[in-house]
């Protein structure tokens, strides 16, 4: 009798402790809706991330869902700033789990003097070089008929223009340029040796190599959530240190090979 009490108090001891590893690591599902500062706008693209490295990006209603572990914490990041981190513990409803961040996507600020503003330096290039960002090539156009009673007619200055062939390549050139010069600032706005030393810990020659050999697209740098650039600079990360081991290991079995006693 008391060898199957103590059979039973043994299996009740072990479904405690399952039960208790399993609360433990117990996965909560957190939902919610990110607003700007003053609620009256969903914000879309909003980078929610978790301390366990769980992470997901708002929708275009704002909507966001997350599988944390009840000691993980949530911050969420928009444009650049990223909210302090919220304890899931201490969260009342897991289901309406809504924030609103403190920014104003829609309206910027007149003025910032310092640090330098990447869109106010890019509106005020576009207002510098209008006539070259707004040019075209001169097409062939008709004129409409005047209170003359004159016909249908060509557009001399169109004419004109069309045969200006040097011209119009140096423009349609320049124009090119600064197109190309606009993106390339804009990744620098971006990918900045300041976040990528962040995420990847690497330093000075290797931070220079890896910027260099993986600096990315403007259509990625434009088109990607904060949550989704962080992943392609940890992955990327994870390349390069893969590919550096790797090399080193054939550079060190080349050496041995060149050192081995020749028969």
């Amino acid at each position: 009798m008391h060898r199957y009490l103590s059979k039973i108090l043994w299996l009740v001891l072990l479904v405690s402790a399952a039960l208790c590893k399993q609360q433990l690591f117990a996965q909560i599902t957190v939902k919610g809706t990110v607003f700007n500062m003053s609620r009256t706008r969903p914000l879309e693209a909003v980078s929610v991330t978790s301390t366990s490295g769980k992470g997901t990006i708002t929708d275009s209603n704002g909507n966001y869902t997350i599988v944390v572990n009840e000691k993980d914490s949530i911050s969420f990041s928009y444009l650049g700033r990223t909210t302090v981190k919220f304890p899931v513990n201490n969260i009342l409803t897991y289901p309406t789990f809504d924030v609103a961040l403190h920014v104003e996507p829609v309206e910027l600020r007149p003025l910032q003097v310092s640090p330098r503003n990447y869109h106010m330096d890019s509106l005020q290039n576009r207002k510098d070089y209008a006539k070259v960002f707004d040019f075209q090539k001169p097409k062939l156009t008709l004129t409409q008929p005047g209170q003359g009673g004159l016909g249908v007619g060509l557009d001399l200055d169109a004419l004109i223009g069309m045969f200006q062939f040097k011209k119009n390549r140096r423009m349609l050139a320049f124009q090119k340029r600064l197109l190309q010069e606009e993106e390339d600032k804009f990744v620098d706005h971006r990918f900045t040796p300041y976040l990528v030393k962040k995420i990847t810990h690497l330093t000075s020659p290797d931070l220079d190599s890896f910027m260099l050999a993986y600096r990315p697209s403007y259509d990625f740098t434009k088109n990607s959530s904060d949550y989704e650039y962080d992943e392609y600079i940890k992955l990327a990360a994870k390349e390069y240190k893969t590919k550096k081991i790797k090399a080193a290991g054939e550079m060190k079995k080349e050496n041995n090979h060149d050192h081995q006693p020749h028969q």
